[in-house]
């Protein structure tokens, strides 16, 4: 039986956004970003979540966030293992499929922009669905 491994956050980012280009040139954003909890009858508690964005969607979280903006992100968790100083750690992360910057544009008022992740077709080719006009889009 296969599990369902989905991630839906909206929060603030933290830190400094931190981009970077693997030796295959694929560019690589980690992301920190914050929730908030409230149980019942409780405090307010602060969650952190370590993200991580691949390609263009990493190119544009690079560009366009900085900390305390406002981020949509959808992904998956994922746990990794690796050594530092003879001592195994493990690092949990969510790996962005979809980001979406919820901040306003200063010069737009309040307009939501998504950013959706570039998907593989069949036959190999990228296909990037993103349009800045929707005049583009045939109805």
């Amino acid at each position: 039986m296969n599990g369902i491994n989905s991630m839906t956050l909206v929060g603030t980012v933290t830190q400094e956004v931190e981009t970077r280009y693997a030796a295959s040139g694929t560019a690589v954003t980690n992301i920190s970003v914050v929730t908030n909890y409230k149980p019942k009858g409780g405090e307010e508690q602060a969650e952190y979540h370590r993200v991580v964005c691949f390609g263009r969607t990493a190119e544009v979280a690079g560009e366009f966030l900085k900390v305390g903006s406002k981020v949509g992100i959808v992904g998956r968790l994922q746990t990794r293992k690796y050594e530092k100083d003879g001592v195994t750690r493990y690092s949990t992360e969510i790996v962005c499929d979809n980001l979406q910057l919820l901040d306003s544009k200063p010069d737009r008022g309040s307009q939501q922009r998504a950013v959706p992740t570039p998907t593989t077709r069949p036959d190999g080719n990228t296909v990037d669905d993103f349009h800045d006009d929707i005049s583009s889009i045939p109805f």
